[in-house]
């Protein structure tokens, strides 16, 4: 539950983010009319109205790769002998004179 409340936050401020940003652009091309009734000599009559329309302009994002120069450290890495102290596991097999007794 608690990721799914996530993502939509997540989701939400990126489209804060977006409209903010200017790259979605959002405009009313037709306006809402509501729909329209008239009540005579016992009738009613009712006349449809009319949804608004909207024109929406999305940015675009360009991903990719360009060469560049960078300053990188250079390394070398020089092998030499030391001792070291390492676990080790030694596992022995029950000597079958001792299996025998017990």
């Amino acid at each position: 539950m608690r990721a799914i409340l996530l993502i939509l936050i997540l989701g939400v401020v990126a489209l804060i983010a977006a409209f903010a940003t200017g790259l979605v652009d959002v405009s009313q091309t037709r306006g809402a009319r509501a729909p329209s009734l008239e009540a005579s000599d016992g009738a009613i009559r009712a006349q449809g109205g009319q949804s608004p329309a909207f024109e929406v302009q999305a940015g675009s994002v360009e991903v990719g790769t360009r060469d560049a120069n960078v300053a990188v450290p250079k390394v070398e890495v020089k092998r030499g002998q030391t001792t070291v102290a390492v676990p080790s596991v030694e596992v022995r097999r029950p000597e079958e004179g001792q299996a025998n007794a017990n």
